[in-house]
């Protein structure tokens, strides 16, 4: 499955020097005349409205960058690994090269009133099961968030593993003064989901609010609505790649994040304030989350994340 192609393009132009997509286009065909890397689909691709179908672009990709990996590696890699490694074979900082790459978003550039400013990062999603044979349960998806090129604004990139399979979903992220929108379509299906969440607040530790699609896995279809958390991770944690699913029943939110390194204080205390707020439900009509239960959370993540940075 394709992470990133978009941002993975942009970071290989740095690396070759390529001024343009036909500079780009040049250097596939120079190790593959006849490859499937041509200027029309890289410019979906640069824009990350589509992605290269062929398998045989990802091994073209491999030679052209001279990497010891496969090509199927560049295209289901995490974006830091990949960067990692490209930096490491061309004797370039990832630092550097993510900076030249304009990886770092920069609101001025997508709106000129900074609503997206410090969402990028990869965030731990929590929220309750909608398929009837996990009534009860959690589920874990992981939520990943990139400035697109040029003038896009941002991506989203949601995963959830299941007993199924991987599900992948991706989509625009839509900053507003009000909300902060995520509309999610799935890789080669037809399934969305959509989130409607609280507007950020630096230091972007967690956000929250609502998700509403259809269930997955159940032998009817049914319109749902869950609370959904999402805890930012500081780091690309190793263990994220293959972490989601089920909760267990007595599972614990707290012992999960601290698998991921979010270790916080008075774990059972969190717990039960993360379990509360995402099991809530409305008695009156409306399912609304009310400002003052979210800012609690707000707090614990934010003092957390604060602490850390210090």
């Amino acid at each position: 499955m394709a992470l990133n192609i978009a941002q993975k393009l942009r970071l290989t132009s740095v690396v070759l020097g390529t001024a343009t997509r036909k500079d780009l286009a040049a250097a596939f065909r120079a190790v593959n005349p006849k490859t499937a890397f041509d200027v029309g689909r890289a410019d979906k691709w640069l824009q990350g409205r589509a992605q290269p179908r062929e398998y045989s672009v990802y091994d073209d990709w491999a030679k052209v960058l001279r990497l010891e990996q496969p090509g199927a590696w560049i295209a289901e890699s995490e974006l830091p690994a990949f960067t990692a490694a490209i930096a490491t074979r061309h004797g370039i900082d990832s630092a550097e090269l993510e900076r030249r790459a304009g990886m770092h978003f920069d609101a001025s550039a997508h709106d000129g009133r900074g609503l997206g400013s410090g969402l990028p990062g990869t965030y731990a999603c929590y929220s309750c099961a909608w398929s009837p044979y996990y009534r009860g349960q959690l589920i874990k998806g992981r939520l990943s968030i990139e400035a697109g090129p040029g003038a896009h604004g941002l991506t989203a990139t949601y995963r959830e593993i299941l007993p199924t399979g991987q599900l992948q979903f991706g989509g625009p992220v839509t900053p507003a003064k009000r909300g902060l929108y995520v509309h999610l379509k799935e890789a080669g299906g037809d399934t969305q989901f959509f989130l409607c969440l609280f507007p950020q607040t630096q230091p972007v530790s967690v956000l929250g609010g609502y998700m509403c699609g259809s269930a997955i896995i159940g032998p009817e279809a049914q319109p749902s609505i869950t609370r959904i958390l999402l805890v930012r991770l500081r780091d690309a944690a190793p263990a994220a790649e293959t972490w989601g699913g089920y909760l267990p029943p007595d599972g614990s939110i707290a012992a999960d994040l601290a698998s991921l390194g979010i270790v916080i204080e008075h774990p059972e205390a969190v717990d039960r304030q993360l379990g509360q707020f995402l099991s809530a439900d409305s008695d009156d009509g409306a399912n609304q989350v009310p400002p003052a239960e979210f800012r609690s959370i707000l707090d614990v993540f934010d003092r957390h994340w604060l602490q850390q940075a210090g």
